[in-house]
């Protein structure tokens, strides 16, 4: 909600200097960009907590109970294999423009915007292995507030 307040703000005080001052701001625009893009990354994160990400539901809801289980296994396998990669590259990414600036804005580093690609990748790969712990005792990592199939409530 951080993300999405500053962006708001942001564009509304870049829309108030074009428009009402007839002064455009040079920077608005790319931090807004830089914004958005943190604010889907971080969202992801949360995306995978809550397991909401895109799904294959139709083909899984007809496999038996057996089928279910290996579908979900390989498919926390598969986002592990996915979420190390941006990972990785993410650290690789940030060391290669550790030096460079923003367009806009010379004293903010580049590295400190794409730092949201290994910090969301270890994120998500961290969920990603508990939810494949869970996995494999045959247990089910219950999105946030909602309790697992046979856990008692609250």
């Amino acid at each position: 909600m951080l993300l999405l307040a500053a962006m708001l703000v942001l564009v509304t005080v870049g829309v108030f200097f074009r428009y009402v001052l007839a002064a455009s701001l040079t920077w608005y625009d790319e931090f807004a960009s830089y914004l958005l893009v943190w604010l889907s990354f971080y969202g992801a994160v949360v995306a995978t907590h809550r397991n909401r990400h895109i799904s294959f539901e139709t083909l899984a809801e007809r496999l038996g109970s057996a089928g279910r289980r290996r579908f979900a296994l390989v498919s926390t396998a598969a986002s592990i294999v996915f979420q190390g990669v941006l990972c990785w590259y993410g650290v690789v990414l940030v060391r290669a423009v550790g030096d460079e600036t923003a367009v806009s804005i010379q004293s903010v580093r580049m590295a400190w915007i794409y730092s949201v690609l290994p910090i969301s990748g270890g994120l998500m790969l961290l969920v990603s292995l508990v939810r494949l712990g869970y996995e494999l005792r045959g247990q089910e990592l219950a999105p946030r507030g909602h309790a697992a199939p046979g856990a008692a409530s609250e």
